[in-house]
């Protein structure tokens, strides 16, 4: 009978761990999507009006610079918030593993996980001040 249930254990972890997998990918597919969609949508803009929507050699460098440029739909602007998306695209998949992990109670894989997010953040940080 134990074995039975050791069976139906694994079968059931198997289970969770496609599940997590699908969900992976879909977040990675979807962010790839929304950001080749932000970037096509910059290049159109780009085209259409023949010029970046700034003065010669000055672009956005800060997110907030990079935001108000993509509300303002300066092409630039909008083609870097899709290339800022596409960066942000595996980072949100890191989070998201995180999620799933503390679901599943994998607390190893958890904390391995948070330490990989915490270094991305950091490098995010030191990067900005650079």
């Amino acid at each position: 009978m134990e074995v039975v249930n050791h069976s139906q254990a694994k079968a059931t972890r198997e289970k969770d761990m496609d599940s997590v997998g699908l969900m992976i990918g879909w977040t990675l597919r979807i962010g790839i999507a929304i950001s080749s969609v932000i970037i096509i949508f910059g290049l159109i803009l780009l085209y259409a009006e023949g010029q970046s929507g700034y003065e010669a050699n000055l672009y956005p460098t800060h997110i907030k610079d990079i935001m108000q440029g993509c509300f303002a739909l300066k092409p630039y602007g909008v083609i870097l918030m899709g290339l800022l998306a596409l960066m942000l695209t595996p980072v949100f998949r890191v989070g998201i593993s995180i999620i799933a992990f503390l679901i599943e109670k994998d607390y190893l894989y958890t904390v391995i996980t948070l330490i990989v997010f915490s270094i991305l953040i950091i490098s995010f940080y030191i990067g900005r001040m650079a």
